[in-house]
């Protein structure tokens, strides 16, 4: 059987792996830093978030001469290429690739700006106009800022969409664009995240996107996961050392991925991942629907019932930020000490409950409530300290999580594990452990780490028809023996 290269241009990372299609084993991986944002300080203070596509193609071909260059021997067996990335942005290309401007990311706060002369915000505009919350029964969620639709409906009324020929895709769609000179084509994983998706009849809600004013000539053609793209461009395959002609597959939205690269027993399990921000995730037969939750379309006919929360590893990082803060104001530290590790430390050695401190880490609001903002509260003098403002903070997060447990079971029914994933809970084994005792369940880790990553090898290997079907891509993975 073939090799098959997975590759993940995730929100701080690129990351790719060549997984082996016969045993299910990693035989290289490779990971580096973003370097490829297009944002300033001070726009990013503005609430803006924007990728740099040029810079992006860049790292991707590096990364993937890197992970080819493991196998040097074998590069010659590569069958295909899946592509994976973050959700709900928006990327602009021309038909043959190259970028138009800067891709607005997932992160990016525009559309939560008040139109001018109004209390309404674009996004509120945005529902109103597309008739209300109910307009949206079929798109799987409701739309929230960051997502590629009310992102292109801010872009409209300031007079900044791309003119024709350009089209608009997702970023992981980009990367496929890239890797084959093609113009952009989506799939219903990374469509449903858009706002303007129906994921029930898998299609472009074209009577949806007429309301909102948005040209319909802009958006690309939709295929399904595991379809081909196309092939790898010769000055590509020259550059990194993979064969020439090899498939690429279309890509798919990074929840999917991960799920379908880390669950072994997918009607059993529950899947937690961990990033920038998280995801509590059950695959379901049929589509369905439940308020505050996402059911997102999943290969082969199937559907994800997600709890998308903006907390995660990004929350983390804004306590330890404040704890850079402090030293830097009051003690003269640098400013960029690495202290995840010691912040774990002493939240370890506070009791659960922290004393009766509590936080609800919702920094950044939540998909349905964006003005929502994080809280401390039960504070005193033997509780305010730093291990028991992590502690809680930590709490928060696995409580948080837990809530979306709850309002999926109804239709999700009962699960006898939990599967993580992310370097939130890989890297962080206290908030582990207080996943699992807040669960009551039994926490695994896929013993394949870059989960996305591999999720993406194995859509390649499934397109490419040496793993048949989904399932038994999903027998192909294993949980880490403790």
């Amino acid at each position: 059987m073939a090799l098959y290269i997975g590759l993940d241009a995730g929100t701080t990372t690129l990351s790719t792996v060549v997984l082996d299609a016969e045993s299910g084993l990693l035989l290289a991986r490779r990971t580096v830093i973003h370097t490829a944002s297009a944002t300033t300080p001070g726009e990013k203070a503005s609430g803006r978030a924007e990728l740099d596509l040029n810079g992006l193609r860049s790292l991707m071909v590096k990364v993937l001469a890197d992970v080819t260059s493991q196998i040097a021997s074998r590069a010659s067996e590569i069958g295909g290429i899946g592509v994976t990335g973050q959700m709900h942005g928006v990327a602009f290309l021309q038909p043959d690739a190259p970028p138009v401007r800067p891709a607005i990311t997932w992160e990016d706060r525009r559309a939560d700006e008040r139109l001018p002369g109004s209390h309404e915000t674009y996004l509120e505009r945005f529902i109103s106009l597309a008739g209300g919350p109910e307009a949206f029964a079929r798109t799987g969620c409701l739309p929230a800022t960051g997502y590629l639709g009310p992102t292109l409906f801010w872009l409209r009324h300031h007079d900044r969409l791309p003119p024709p020929p350009a089209r608009v895709c997702f970023i992981p769609d980009a990367v496929v664009s890239f890797l084959t000179g093609l113009p952009p084509c989506t799939d219903p994983t990374d469509g449903g995240s858009s706002g303007i998706f129906d994921i029930v009849a898998r299609a472009w809600d074209w009577p949806l996107i007429a309301r909102l004013g948005l040209p319909e000539e802009i958006f690309p053609a939709v295929r399904e996961p595991g379809e081909r793209a196309g092939s790898l461009l010769a000055a590509i395959a020259a550059q990194t050392g993979l064969p020439p002609e090899t498939p690429v597959f279309v890509a798919l939205g990074d929840n999917q991925a991960s799920f379908l690269g880390s669950v072994h027993e997918p009607v059993q399990a529950l899947s937690l991942t961990v990033g920038t921000g998280s995801q509590v995730s059950a695959l379901v037969g049929k589509f369905q629907r439940l308020p505050g939750l996402d059911t997102r379309y999943f290969p082969g006919g199937r559907y994800l019932l997600v709890g998308a929360g903006l907390f995660g590893g990004r929350s983390y990082a804004y306590l330890r930020d404040f704890f850079r803060q402090v030293g830097a104001t009051f003690f003269g530290g640098r400013g960029d000490e690495e202290l995840y590790d010691e912040m774990t430390r002493l939240a370890a050695q506070v009791s659960p409950g922290c004393e009766g401190l509590r936080c609800t880490p919702t920094f950044t609001g939540t998909r349905l409530d964006p003005a929502l903002r994080a809280s401390f509260t039960g504070l005193a003098p033997r509780n305010f300290t730093p291990g028991h403002l992590t502690r809680a903070l930590l709490e928060g997060m696995a409580e948080g999580f837990h809530q979306f447990h709850e309002q999926m079971q109804p239709l999700a029914g009962p699960r006898t594990h939990l599967v993580g994933s992310g370097n939130g809970l890989r890297r962080n084994r206290l908030l582990a452990e207080m996943v699992g005792q807040r669960f009551g369940l039994p926490l695994y880790f896929p013993a394949l780490e870059e989960e996305a990553a591999t999720g993406a090898a194995l859509t390649a290997a499934v397109g490419a028809g040496e793993v048949a079907g989904w399932d038994a891509a999903a027998a192909l993975l294993r949980y880490q023996v403790s």
